[in-house]
């Protein structure tokens, strides 16, 4: 019986806010790869880490290869490291690259810790140590933080997983405006959604596939399956060339980052949850536009919080009220706030408690505590200090999500149209 051997390679944090995409650098060694005869098993991975944690990079994703691991795979690790050592943005502070190789099984173990970069903060000291324990090659470039999404890059498993395809620029054009068609965009998705997705933010009017950083990336397309994209991108027109393109199989959008909460005290900061709640008050919106309100259960409260890049999604949130019962998808940040990413209404408080209305047809003001209603119009008494229950119209709808815009959507959350409701 022949034992069909790989070779795993995770690379993270090579890139800036100023430049570079891990992505690119995958492409070109990719490239190399090709131009020696090594080929990959499956598509390249762009794996999505917790987008809460601390000391993140700017998309927080690393990228894994899967080759054979034959008489090429000592080439192949010569052609990434010596990709990571050039094209890394080495002189960003808080670029740390990290590179992994990995010649076994991916155990449960690695799918684990996989998880956990996911769900939770891992250290550098944390990563290098459980890295050895399983028997990967470290390379660290500075501080090595990479190395905490290369482990996890290579180890996730992929049980839900979406594609995108990546277009890269032409170096001379790095930092300038993108020339992109954006009719060509409105056309594509037309004809490809929801096969693609994410691609247009129409309440904003807002071009989705284009960056709004200087990287190399000049569009990235999002979809359910392969051929979706390559459909999508004959129909983008660009005025630019197009350098190299790349397809990635991804965590993006599958809400891998959420785990169930049982309870609001059970969360911890910097983690991604659900969690069903009580509304408590109205939601009141503050210098800056940022808008927040508490949710209840019997264990304890947290402030939630919808932040103004999400434009109108705030306006959902603000139809809230207390009573309301509503399950809350998202993330902990620094300030222990629950950032939405969308919500379901569990069921709505559609009664509101009112003066009572007299014979007359004018509503009563209170007579004083505990000494019922009166009539200011015609004197009227009602001793009952109880106000009248209203039903009364919501324009939330019981059972139904609502989500972010596009424009302000986390890498990892689920939009509506992926989900199966």
């Amino acid at each position: 019986m022949i034992v069909i051997k790989y070779l795993y390679i995770g690379i993270d944090d090579t890139d800036s806010p100023d430049g570079m995409c891990t992505t690119y650098l995958a492409s070109q060694i990719i490239n190399k790869f090709n131009d020696n005869g090594i080929e990959l098993v499956d598509y390249p991975r762009l794996i999505r880490l917790n987008p809460f944690a601390r000391f993140k990079t700017r998309g927080n994703g690393g990228v894994s290869l899967k080759i054979l691991n034959n008489d090429k795979a000592g080439l192949a690790r010569q052609i990434v490291l010596e990709e990571v050592e050039k094209l890394s943005m080495f002189d960003c502070d808080n670029t740390n690259p990290g590179v992994i190789f990995y010649d076994g099984e991916i155990t449960e173990k690695m799918e684990n810790y996989a998880f956990r970069a996911i769900y939770e903060f891992i250290t550098i000291e944390e990563a290098e140590e459980f890295g050895k324990s399983v028997g990967c090659e470290i390379h660290k470039f500075k501080k090595g933080r990479g190395i905490i999404g290369s482990i996890a890059a290579i180890s996730l498993p992929l049980s839900d997983y979406t594609y995108e395809l990546l277009a890269y620029r032409s170096a001379e054009n790095y930092g300038t405006k993108r020339r992109i068609d954006y009719e060509s965009v409105y056309l594509m998705d037309k004809k490809t959604f929801p096969d693609t997705f994410e691609n247009i933010d129409y309440s904003e009017n807002y071009i989705a596939i284009e960056p709004k950083t200087p990287c190399p990336v000049l569009y990235g397309i999002r979809s359910n399956n392969v051929e979706a994209l390559k459909e999508a991108k004959e129909i983008v027109e660009v005025g630019e060339p197009i350098v190299d393109w790349c397809i990635f199989k991804t965590n993006q959008h599958t809400d891998m980052h959420i785990q169930k909460a049982e309870s609001i005290s059970e969360m911890e900061q910097f983690g991604c949850y659900e969690v069903v709640g009580e509304v408590k008050n109205k939601p009141r919106i503050i210098d800056g536009g940022h808008m927040f309100f508490f949710i209840s259960d019997k264990s304890g409260e947290i402030e939630c919080g919808a932040y103004e890049p999400t434009k109108n999604f705030r306006k959902t949130v603000s139809h809230l009220r207390p009573g309301d019962i509503i399950r809350v998808f998202g993330g902990i940040g620094e300030q222990n706030t629950f950032n939405i990413e969308k919500f379901q209404v569990i069921k709505l408080n559609d009664v509101e408690y009112k003066n009572p209305i007299c014979e007359c047809g004018k509503s009563m003001t209170s007579a004083g505590k505990n000494k019922g209603f009166k009539c200011k119009r015609c004197g009227n008494r009602v001793k009952s200090d109880k106000k009248v229950p209203i039903k009364i119209t919501r324009s939330l709808k019981n059972s139904e999500f609502y989500e972010t815009p596009v424009s302000a959507r986390r890498h990892l959350s689920k939009p509506l149209c992926r989900m199966d409701l």
